[in-house]
């Protein structure tokens, strides 16, 4: 009968790559995915005794992996502090976005084909570095990946709600810096 370090030593050659690749999906930074993938095996080879077969291995591994994928985010996400007075006024209501004016490309040319635009692209890449990480995510989940809610909500481990807020929130400052350093240069 195998030992369980010599079992999950294969599932180490049999799943490295297929997790490493998930969590490079995941988390978008291959150290970090790297890291996450060491522990997802440290965390099997400790829980052996509670892998139960109902599912097959990568399915338990996949698993772990997502539990340490919201881990991961959550570690990251109290480190910051954001501040909201952009968006709210002193009684804590929205503020009306009164200054907001209709966005146009130069002549001839529809909105649309900013995005062929390099330099454009490169400001919007910036907006989005300038974006906490948890909402970048979010908004690159939902508009470039164009994943679904109940997903997103799973895998970064937020709430409905929140993951609304973090939409509204991200796209009122992508505007706002967008506004400035591009659309009002």
């Amino acid at each position: 009968m195998k030992s369980s370090s010599s079992e999950v030593a294969e599932w180490v050659d049999m799943y490295a790559e297929s997790l490493l690749s998930h969590a490079c999906y995941l988390v978008t930074d291959r150290a970090d995915a790297e890291d996450l993938v060491q522990e997802v095996f440290l965390t099997a080879l400790s829980q052996y005794d509670s892998f139960e077969h109902k599912s097959s291995v990568l399915t338990w591994l996949r698993g772990i992996l997502h539990h340490k994928v919201a881990d991961f985010y959550k570690r990251k996400t109290k480190v910051q502090h954001i501040s909201f007075d952009d968006f709210f006024d002193e009684d804590g209501n929205w503020k009306k976005n009164q200054n907001l004016k209709e966005w146009e490309a130069d002549e001839g040319m529809p909105l649309e084909a900013l995005l062929d635009n390099r330099e454009f692209r490169e400001v919007l890449d910036r907006s989005f570095e300038n974006l906490p990480e948890k909402w970048a995510l979010v908004m690159r989940m939902h508009y470039l990946e164009e994943k679904k809610s109940g997903e997103i909500c799973q895998v970064l481990g937020i709430t409905t709600t929140n993951y609304w807020k973090m939409l509204q929130r991200g796209r009122l400052q992508l505007r706002e810096y967008l506004d400035i350093n591009w659309f009002n240069k």
